[in-house]
């Protein structure tokens, strides 16, 4: 039986602005669904439970707003949106071009340290299958995807992805336990961070491409049994 895939504990860096740092926790709330879709959000509460003044948490819920995790309605507040199951698809649909865009300019732009940090997580990603465990995958994957976008040097692509890694996330960690294969997703993962760390690029856009059509494969497997493939 795979090992529980529970979030990552965020860190908190001294230097890191405390905005930044309640938009991480928040999220990982949401993700966890320690605020479960459609629940209304308090400011006061999330305040208190995290340790974090009102303005900071105001401006994460903001940028989650932004990424379509929060529903703000005037006058009323804060809701955790609802995950749309088949508004998936169209989000992969354009996931794949922007992905591999940034897995190519990766590969072409990676300098030593950050190779070397790609090469460590592949070997995380290859632990993560033969252990067949979750929780290995799920923090490597979340700095896989940063490191990517770092090193791709594209704000662009960067400002594009965000949202739709945001929901890509929720619905990866509510369904993947029952449709997903941890070793195969592993695997590819662990293929494109091999070939970041060589600076080959065509090897990196190409794998990527494997990475969201194996996700297109799960998420209509996930539609069929709910009645919506």
């Amino acid at each position: 039986m795979m090992q529980p895939m529970s979030l990552p504990e965020v860190s908190d860096n001294d230097d890191e602005p405390q905005s930044r740092i309640a938009y991480r926790l928040i999220e990982a709330m949401i993700v966890t669904h320690e605020l479960p879709p459609g629940s209304r959000i308090s400011e006061a509460t999330l305040s208190a439970k995290l340790g974090i003044g009102r303005t900071p948490i105001r401006e994460a819920l903001q940028r989650l707003s932004f990424e379509g995790t929060v529903r703000i309605v005037p006058r009323s507040g804060a809701f955790v949106s609802e995950i749309d199951l088949v508004d998936q698809l169209a989000m992969i649909e354009v996931r794949k071009g922007i992905e591999n865009v940034l897995a190519g300019r990766a590969a072409r732009f990676a300098g030593e340290a950050e190779r070397k940090r790609f090469r460590e997580l592949a070997l995380m990603f290859e632990k993560s299958a033969a252990t067949n465990n979750g929780h290995i995958f799920v923090e490597a994957d979340r700095e896989f995807n940063s490191l990517i976008v770092a090193t791709a040097r594209n704000k662009y692509a960067a400002q594009a992805i965000t949202p739709i890694e945001a929901q890509t996330r929720r619905f990866w960690y509510v369904h993947f336990k029952q449709f997903g294969d941890l070793q195969r997703v592993c695997t590819l993962h662990a293929f494109v961070a091999r070939r970041i760390a060589e600076n080959d690029e065509a090897g990196a856009r190409e794998g990527s491409d494997k990475i969201v059509d194996y996700a297109e494969e799960y998420t209509r497997k996930t539609l069929m049994f709910f009645g919506m493939g």
